[in-house]
């Protein structure tokens, strides 16, 4: 739906919102040495194309203390990066957003990566993500840490950046300063005490920085360590009247980026209730991806609604969002797989057009058979398997020339329905939602194993005929076992097991996290995993692991590490240590095996006319993002070659 209310402008401080939609604070990765590289800019250019009001950079720490070793966030306390500041900002204000540039200190956390300095913090209390405690900071110190700060922030708003935003939020350093589990003395016995720090530093940026608008992020949840529960949240809020405006979010490190088990805004509930205990206009975000949830927590008392990683799958977002064409939005799925890693940059698993600096699209490598053929014609191309790889293949071509999708199961999806039926992972059924509603003047073919007869008279042939899974021989002929592929659907199958054995690759991917949820949604009394590797679920995207385990807490699971299976038959499983040797045998009512996937022989497919492509897990299985890749790259293809 569209709402009116995201619609309507609001002034803030002295700038015009031109909506209440706000790209929350994120970075692109494309920075060297701590400076933006070109392909920053860029980054943000194309993002403040798509219509939203402000966009707020993230990434940017404001002390040597706070930089990484390898240097992929930008460092805002260096002259010499006043110039990518500069560019950012201009790219941003030039395609009509208002650019807001956001400060932080990590304090004791390191985001995981190596740090040239040891952490620092307020009090000496250990991080749970962290090996070592930080050192106390000193009062000298923590004027140290305001100067810093206002430094930063001066060299943003010369560079062309209206808004900051402090980060005291997700148990970063300002945040351990509000938290009274990891701030406490003598001299912080009190919210008002706690606070004093944002204070000073907005006293000293607003010196510094005449007529800056200057925002505070803060977070609910995580009160047990440097976060704030609600009700500390709330009480909190009303000291935050002297900022332009407050951004509230939820987490900590590891938490705050939500996965697939998130289907609905976490704050949403409680917008009405922050709305009554802050002054100022209040933007909230997290897991807000549809117009209904937007228009709901503005309708309860938000003045602007934040998104993140919806803006990485589509930039447009904002305006499709605008103008009701929610239905044409390529949905983030909350995977977090490449968003998170910057490997080398800001990408994303369903938005092939993110792509490294210098690319106009995420590099991907189809398999062709036969010369390239140039036509102003439309061309008949056949497009095999509705997994995501054909999926994106044939929505990309369907206006341009005369397609059709033949797909041997009864629904579109291949892997990937399989994998939005497991328990906490429809993300991906928003994916296939956005495929399905977009494929209007395809043929589609469902239940309809095609033959190389019937390719042979179309045009061209795209073959993504994806992959089987495998079971281990030690498997063979019982009728116990299934693979992670037969839950589909859900875990029916195991229904009334009360002993189900997941058997892991090693890789500790989604297959076998899916298979021990589907165990327990089924009524599983115990489940137990085994594992040759030395952790189970290692595979899985950070944040995605820290939350999947989470979910497991509490529950019947055993896992048993460095244990590869040796039999299965009818009623047990035989595995034994990879270190020692010895064997054990359980009794087990079900085995559910996540085993290698191998590609489909596509090759009594190919016919001998038609130009060939073969793409996704027919080419080899590997994950969705080069899925996605290879379609686009194969159909842009035909565009740039087909007068399409």
């Amino acid at each position: 739906m569209t709402s009116p209310r995201a619609a309507r402008p609001l002034q803030l401080g002295p700038l015009r919102l031109a909506n209440r939609l706000v790209g929350t604070a994120h970075a692109s990765g494309a920075v060297a040495g701590g400076v933006p590289s070109p392909g920053d800019a860029d980054y943000w250019r194309r993002r403040a194309a798509g219509g939203a009001a402000m966009l707020i950079v993230g990434g940017t720490v404001v002390s040597p203390n706070s930089a990484n070793r390898n240097g992929n966030i930008t460092e805002a306390w260096r002259p010499d990066v006043i110039a990518g500041l500069e560019a950012r900002a201009r790219a941003i204000t030039e395609e009509g957003a208002v650019a807001a540039c956001q400060l932080v200190h990590l304090g004791r956390e390191t985001l995981g990566a190596e740090l040239w300095s040891h952490p620092v913090a307020p009090t000496v209390v250990r991080s749970p993500r962290e090996p070592t405690r930080p050192r106390a900071l000193g009062p000298a110190e923590v004027d140290g840490i305001v100067d810093a700060f206002r430094a930063s922030a001066v060299h943003a708003w010369s560079a062309g950046f209206p808004v900051v935003e402090l980060h005291a939020a997700h148990g970063y350093l300002l945040a351990q300063f509000l938290s009274p589990v990891t701030n406490f003395g003598p001299d912080a016995a009190t919210v008002s005490q706690r606070v004093r720090i944002l204070d000073r530093i907005a006293a000293a940026i607003r010196d510094a920085c005449p007529g800056l608008v200057l925002g505070v992020r803060v977070s609910a949840e995580g009160g047990d360590e440097a976060g704030l529960g609600m009700d500390g949240l709330c009480e909190l809020l009303p000291h935050l009247s002297g900022f332009d405006y407050v951004n509230v979010t939820v987490g900590v490190r590891t938490t705050y980026v939500r996965d697939m088990a998130v289907t609905d805004p976490p704050l949403l509930d409680a917008v009405g209730r922050l709305r009554a205990a802050v002054a100022t206009p209040l933007l909230v975000s997290q897991s807000f991806r549809t117009g209904a949830s937007i228009d709901a927590a503005l309708r309860s008392g938000a003045d602007l609604v934040g998104v993140a990683r919806p803006l990485i799958a589509d930039p447009h977002f904002p305006r499709k969002m605008l103008t009701g064409r929610e239905s044409a939005i390529r949905p983030c799925v909350s995977c977090n797989e490449d968003c998170r890693a910057f490997d080398p940059v800001l990408l994303c698993s369903v938005n092939p057009e993110l792509a490294p600096p210098g690319e106009s699209a995420r590099p991907a490598y189809p398999l062709t058979l036969g010369p390239t053929r140039r036509s102003t014609d439309r061309r008949r191309i056949a497009v095999v398997g509705a997994g995501p790889a054909g999926l994106e293949c044939a929505m990309r071509l369907r206006s341009d020339h005369d397609v059709t999708l033949f797909e041997g199961r009864d629904r579109i999806g291949g892997q990937l329905a399989i994998a939005a039926d497991a328990p906490h992972r429809s993300g991906w059924r928003r994916l296939l939602d956005y495929y399905s509603g977009n494929l209007s003047a395809v043929t589609i073919r469902l239940g309809h194993r095609v033959s190389a007869a019937e390719l042979e008279g179309f045009d061209d042939v795209v073959l993504a005929v994806g992959a089987e899974e495998s079971l281990p021989r030690e498997a063979a002929g019982t009728t116990a076992l299934l693979t992670s592929q037969a839950l589909a659907g859900g875990g029916e199958p195991l229904r009334g097991a009360g002993h189900v054995v997941v058997v892991d690759d090693g890789f500790g991917l989604w297959p076998a996290a899916s298979s021990v949820e589907a165990a327990l949604a089924a009524g599983a009394g115990l489940v137990t995993v085994l594992t040759p590797a030395a952790a189970f679920a290692s595979g899985l995207p950070a944040e995605g692991r820290v939350q999947y385990l989470r979910r497991l807490s509490g529950q019947p699971v055993d896992v048993r590490v460095l244990s590869s299976i040796v039999a299965v038959s009818d009623g047990s499983v035989e595995f034994e240590s990879t270190l020692s040797g010895a064997r054990t045998r359980l009794d087990a009512d079900r085995v559910v095996v996540a085993g290698e996937r191998r590609s489909a022989d596509w090759s009594l497919l190919a016919p001998g006319n038609p130009r060939v492509h073969v793409i996704g897990d027919a080419l080899v299985p590997r994950k969705v993002a080069h899925a996605v890749a290879e379609g686009h790259a194969v159909a842009r293809e035909y565009l740039l070659t087909a007068g399409g």
